[in-house]
């Protein structure tokens, strides 16, 4: 589904709702409740990193890859958000967060705790993770930015927003503590 190809920064929710899912509304309604601001663009799915970086410029900002995994015995889940251009190697992370076997967690589980398919990972995603099922794990240069893009939980638009207010604001608002990680992506 493709909303607008316009590739227009513009302020804010969108002015008409019109073609948009619930799920993204939500995201919307709960950023405004919590007086957090952003910029939004509009644009076709995009189904990997690359094309992420024409909305990336766009936004001046970057667009976190976000990665849903879980251990193999699949009790525990983790949303990483980490840089794009950083390539992820389970048993670099595993050895911080102590928990062998990662892998990525089917979107069952996916759409189950954070009401989001894939290709539409986000941060964002935590506000319907009612019950905290889910860690957030934050690789450390994700926080080195003043902005962080993301989808509001669909991959049709990308929101920037203020670091600090994903984690002082919208983070608290809906309970989830981030663990840092220090993810060096090396081949």
């Amino acid at each position: 589904m493709s909303i607008s190809m316009s590739m227009e920064l513009e302020a804010g929710r969108p002015r008409s709702l019109a073609g948009r899912l619930e799920k993204e509304i939500r995201v919307y309604d709960l950023l405004d409740s919590l007086g957090i601001e952003y910029m939004r663009v509009d644009h076709d799915v995009l189904p990997t990193m690359e094309a992420c970086r024409e909305v990336d410029k766009i936004l001046d900002s970057f667009i976190c890859k976000n990665l849903f995994l879980c251990n193999s015995q699949k009790t525990k889940f983790y949303l990483l958000m980490m840089p794009g251009e950083k390539k992820f190697k389970t048993k670099e992370l595993s050895a911080q967060i102590n928990s062998a076997r990662l892998s990525f967690a089917g979107e069952e589980y996916m759409e189950e705790f954070l009401d989001i398919t894939p290709g539409s990972v986000s941060v964002l995603g935590l506000m319907n993770d009612k019950e905290g099922k889910v860690q957030l794990l934050v690789d450390e240069d994700v926080l080195a930015g003043e902005y962080i893009g993301c989808h509001p939980c669909m991959n049709t638009s990308s929101l920037k927003i203020k670091t600090r207010d994903l984690l002082d604001k919208f983070l608290k608002a809906v309970e989830h503590e981030p663990m840092i990680v220090a993810l060096k992506g090396e081949a």
